[in-house]
């Protein structure tokens, strides 16, 4: 199995640049001058992303208002994430991050258990950076349910 270094607040961000639900790159310095909430889900419309993707949603406007910018990152092909985006009206940046390279290099990629047996896959994860690129805060293998809310009230939105 491979394991992945965790990242910890303070340290520099891994720049990243993947398509988004219609092809065009996004970049993490695209949101340089401002907080982003970066994401990572491990498959799209799947319930429990389903779940944390209408979450972020539902507290978009909120989040905007509060100068956060949010991002999500899955391993799913362009094709997939676009008729997430679709079906859910999701107005947000999803990426596709084929292969899990940028997952790997956040830490968000490792062994975890799914239906009792031992996978290796995505950490559902979760960071804030902060305008300056740094890492404001990192949560590794989060639950999808509440975990929006308990972030909101982390940012004080």
């Amino acid at each position: 199995m491979t394991t992945t270094t965790k990242l910890a607040s303070g340290q520099l961000a891994p720049d990243f640049t993947l398509p988004d639900a219609s092809g065009k790159d996004v970049s993490l310095s695209d949101y340089r001058g401002r907080r982003v909430v970066v994401y990572f889900y491990p498959k799209a419309a799947t319930p429990g992303c389903t779940t944390e993707a209408c979450d972020f949603r539902d507290s978009l406007d909120s989040l905007n208002a509060a100068g956060v910018s949010v991002v999500g990152i899955s391993p799913d092909p362009v094709e997939d994430i676009a008729s997430f985006a679709d079906d859910f009206g999701l107005t947000f940046p999803l990426l596709a991050d084929d292969g899990a390279a940028v997952a790997r290099a956040w830490g968000a990629w490792g062994e975890k258990i799914v239906k009792g047996e031992v996978v290796e896959g995505i950490l559902r994860s979760t960071a804030v950076v902060a305008p300056d690129g740094s890492i404001q805060s990192i949560d590794y293998s989060v639950q999808a349910d509440g975990h929006v809310a308990a972030l909101r009230d982390r940012l004080g939105v």
